[in-house]
């Protein structure tokens, strides 16, 4: 989730934060996005965008490594470009994240007890069955589907999509 840069024994170690931009709704913005972060040498770990209430602009979620000196440029170099209307870090501020993933498991017949125990554990849900496999949807925070996803690797992942972290402040508050 949103952090800061945090001293380790002397060393900087480097954090994620997790950035909403609201943009206008039209196409390319998405490219110069991306592309401000490429062009700077930041790696996107995670980018989410969506329609919001209002059908003009759209919101991005981006999750990025650095620390508070790199989110600064990244955060000014944001508000430089012309579609960006509002960019808003959580850093110290209480939010709600959440992933989905989609897994697509072997389900021998011998194994689905088992198997359904563990995706009752996780409150995750079988979307599919077939023969011999099934698909499961699962969400929450990202280690959570991390922990499901290495319990799963024991049935054998036959395919796997996730989605990038959502965020929203909690409370009454909005970006």
């Amino acid at each position: 989730m949103a952090s800061a840069t945090v001293m380790a024994g002397g060393l900087r170690v480097q954090e994620t934060h997790t950035i909403t931009v609201l943009v206008d709704n039209k196409p390319g913005v998405l490219a110069r996005v991306s592309g401000l972060f490429a062009r700077r040498g930041y790696n996107i770990e995670s980018l989410t965008v969506s329609i919001t209430e209002d059908p003009e602009v759209s919101r991005m979620t981006i999750v990025v490594g650095g620390d508070s000196d790199t989110l600064e440029q990244i955060t000014k170099q944001l508000h430089k470009l012309i579609d960006v209307l509002k960019v808003y870090d959580y850093l110290d501020t209480p939010m709600l994240a959440r992933e989905l993933a989609l897994i697509k498991v072997n389900a021998e017949p011998g194994q689905r007890l088992e198997l359904m125990q563990l995706i009752e554990i996780f409150r995750g849900r079988v979307i599919d069955v077939a023969d011999k496999t099934y698909v499961i949807e699962v969400t929450g925070g990202g280690d959570k589907i991390d922990a499901f996803e290495k319990q799963m690797e024991a049935f054998g992942v036959r395919e796997l999509v996730r989605t990038g972290r959502i965020a929203m402040m909690r409370g009454s508050r909005t970006v």
